[in-house]
């Protein structure tokens, strides 16, 4: 018996948690008959190292991700703000202008795709995959199908996706992408009830299993919505339980926690409540939820804007990059990276470098908050209106 094992452990693929346990040491070891080592618990060995690198990556000084991964219909939305019609051409000349915004990627080490993305091309016929890593950012993808009612809850919602999510993920890793994002939310008007947020940890820990076998850094990201007039207690108390519950499902699936990436919600006040919040008071709240919920061992905490003004999503920001972080706390967001750049553009070819300014702009004022060296200068009215829609969907 003692020989077959040992067959086994040398001819293995993966990382045996076996010789994890070997390696440690154990003031008080169980009897044999406690320790049922599996080789299927953890990482395949063949990627493990590139997980890590490719999470330190994204999670690198003074940059982070931008987040324009919105499907086909919410692309629509943005486009019809600028009077511009929902189509593959439209769409393709928008993305074309992010990608190729001249030294994006001093600011932004990743980016996170759409499908249809993925596998575009610019207007210029070069494939947006390798205009990304031209510009040193490492192209992420949208694995989650979005979100559907949740049977049996107080009318909240689970994320659909892992059907077929394992043959996907290696087909987008084949094309590219070295990074996956799927998003769930979490709705604090609506209780949130023990299912929801059971259903919410539980679908991010297989997602997140599933891409790491596949060679793809998960981004976790329960999304604590802002809709509701509690105050910021509330969305703290609410953070907890919902991060506890992540971090217990997600070790329960043996995921690697030095190859993810967070996107969690800042703890903000609901966007209707009349308590307003200061950087300093988000700050103090969110830095404190991390120390309490969040392993040192993940290397990058990219935090979502949530409907937040863009001024507003950088000073929260750099205000908690004020103090040294035992992680990489940064950005990773869509609205609050692209709205005047989008208003900028109007769609007129004639305004594309003044929309890739913009982006730059906002890009470049998240990276100096990213090193806590953000100062507000040269902002505009435009910037600092407010950007939540209830209920928001991508």
């Amino acid at each position: 018996m003692a020989s077959a094992s040992a067959t086994l452990l040398k001819s293995s693929p993966v990382i045996d948690k076996c010789e994890w346990v070997k390696a440690q040491t154990l003031r008080h070891t169980p009897p044999l008959s406690v320790l049922r080592c599996n080789p299927a618990f953890t990482v395949r060995a063949s990627y493990a190292d590139e997980l890590v690198k490719t999470a330190k990556t994204v999670a690198s000084p003074g940059r982070g991700i931008l987040a324009m991964d919105e499907s086909n219909a919410t692309c629509g939305k943005r486009l019809a703000s600028i009077g511009l019609e929902n189509t593959e051409a439209n769409r393709q000349a928008y993305r074309t202008l992010l990608v190729t915004a001249p030294g994006l990627g001093q600011y932004i080490s990743g980016a996170i795709l759409f499908e249809e993305t993925l596998y575009q091309s610019t207007v210029d016929g070069d494939k947006i995959v390798d205009v990304l890593l031209q510009q040193n950012i490492v192209p992420g993808i949208k694995v989650d199908k979005g979100l559907v009612p949740l049977a049996g809850s107080n009318d909240e919602s689970w994320c659909q996706g892992l059907d077929g999510l394992a043959s996907r993920s290696a087909a987008y890793y084949t094309q590219g992408a070295r990074f996956a994002k799927w998003r769930t939310v979490v709705s604090i008007p609506n209780g949130p009830s023990a299912l929801a947020v059971k259903e919410a940890a539980w679908g991010l820990a297989r997602y997140a299993a599933i891409s790491q076998e596949n060679g793809l850094v998960p981004i976790v990201e329960p999304e604590i919505l802002l809709d509701g007039e509690h105050g910021i207690d509330r969305t703290f108390e609410v953070a907890q339980k919902v991060w506890a519950e992540v971090f217990f499902y997600l070790a329960e699936n043996n995921v690697l926690f030095e190859g993810i990436l967070l996107k969690p919600s800042m703890v903000t006040p609901g966007a209707e409540s009349k308590a307003r919040a200061t950087p300093e008071q988000v700050s103090d709240y969110t830095l404190k939820l991390l120390h309490r919920r969040i392993p040192p061992a993940v290397p990058g905490i990219m935090f979502l804007s949530g409907g937040q003004s863009e001024v507003e999503a950088t000073l929260n920001l750099n205000a908690m990059n004020q103090s040294p972080n035992p992680w990489h706390v940064s950005f990773s967001y869509a609205r609050a990276l692209q709205n005047t750049c989008l208003k900028t553009w109007g769609g007129r070819p004639e305004n594309v470098k003044a929309a890739q300014d913009a982006l730059l702009f906002r890009a470049k004022s998240n990276s100096l908050a990213q090193l806590g060296k953000y100062t507000g200068e040269g902002e505009t009215d435009e910037a600092a209106k407010g950007m939540f829609v209830k209920g928001y969907v991508y």
